[in-house]
């Protein structure tokens, strides 16, 4: 598609070549646009307003809540509400599923988001982002979704992307038919193609991963992280370690540089022993979008778009990135290596 097409002609123009298309989708994504673009416009000022910092509470996952975290929030919830194509809507932020406006319109869509990911990183200005995952409901009728519509398996999922706010804002999206990139230009206020179908590679130099766990880790996913470091052990090219904290900004980046990003489970806090990263609201969406691009998800033993779902705010391991980095991986934690 040339220079300067907009995310909504891609979808558009994509949308083309399927007839039973309705241009639901396409107003559900234009939601979403619309609250990034509050979002962002927030976080760009958010120093010269009283928006850091602490609201005093806690979330369901027991994590101090942050002012923009509340209100990246609340904006997702208003503008996904009042589209009219949603049924069900979960947050990371809240323990149940979002009630949904009764005399608002239902539509046949579920979201389920992350509304400001790496949100510890907010105070000292690193790139921090908005995780979504779309899903056709599954029980019938018009009214509100339930618990079934929400608890499906990844490879279900109609749709996935992130926004990442960082030196400049850009959208990457996933409709099962590759992976495109928008970056925001500010004078216009859209969102033009920029990475169009993008293809991760199949191996990367570099590793992501908090080593400040070693401790906590399982042996062999210690002896994985002691091999890859290792300058003898004939590696094509040596490793490089890049971690940023920030989920969405670490995987985008291998995304498009190749490489692999790990959160293994580890028994540093026994209300997390089954891992960190949140299944639905973070693992799910970006396998779809790595996937997409000719990369791989795995909690180590099982694909993570594979996995069933048991509640929302199920934790899993997650190792995603270049295809070829994730299989390693998988032999050293199944005992192969």
């Amino acid at each position: 598609m040339p220079a300067g097409t907009t995310v909504i002609e891609h979808l558009l123009r994509t949308q083309q070549e399927t007839p039973a298309a309705t241009g639901a989708f396409t107003r559900l994504f234009n939601e979403l646009i619309v609250a990034a673009k509050l979002i962002v416009r927030e976080v760009n000022k958010a120093g010269l307003v009283e928006i850091l910092g602490f609201t005093g509470r806690m979330n369901v996952q027991g994590e101090q809540v942050r002012k923009l975290d509340d209100y990246a929030n609340e904006i997702m919830i208003r503008r996904l509400q009042a589209c009219g194509e949603v049924c069900a809507l979960a947050s990371e932020e809240d323990a149940d599923l979002i009630e949904m406006p009764r005399q608002m319109k239902k539509g046949n869509y579920v979201v389920i988001f992350d509304p400001l990911d790496g949100s510890s990183n907010i105070d000292v200005n690193v790139s921090i982002g908005t995780i979504f995952s779309v899903l056709r409901r599954v029980t019938p009728g018009e009214g509100d979704g339930t618990l079934e519509d929400v608890l499906q398996p990844g490879y279900k999922q109609v749709a996935a992307g992130y926004f990442i706010y960082g030196s400049s804002t850009i959208m990457v999206y996933t409709a099962g038919n590759g992976v495109h990139g928008f970056t925001l230009d500010p004078s216009v206020g859209e969102f033009l193609l920029s990475h169009e179908n993008i293809k991760t590679p199949a191996w990367g130099n570099i590793f992501s991963i908090n080593e400040g766990n070693y401790n906590y880790w399982d042996e062999n996913v210690r002896k994985y992280i002691e091999f890859i470091k290792d300058p003898t052990a004939g590696h094509l090219k040596n490793y490089t370690s890049r971690y940023i904290g920030s989920l969405v900004a670490d995987v985008h980046r291998n995304l498009l540089f190749g490489g692999v990003f790990l959160y293994p489970a580890d028994n540093k806090d026994p209300r997390k022993p089954h891992g960190k990263l949140r299944l639905m609201c973070e693992a799910n969406p970006l396998a779809m979008v790595v996937e997409q691009a000719g990369g791989a998800a795995s909690t180590g033993t099982q694909r993570i778009l594979d996995i069933k779902p048991e509640e929302i705010h199920q934790r899993v391991p997650l190792i995603i990135g270049s295809k070829d980095n994730v299989r390693q991986i998988e032999e050293f934690i199944q005992g192969g290596r």
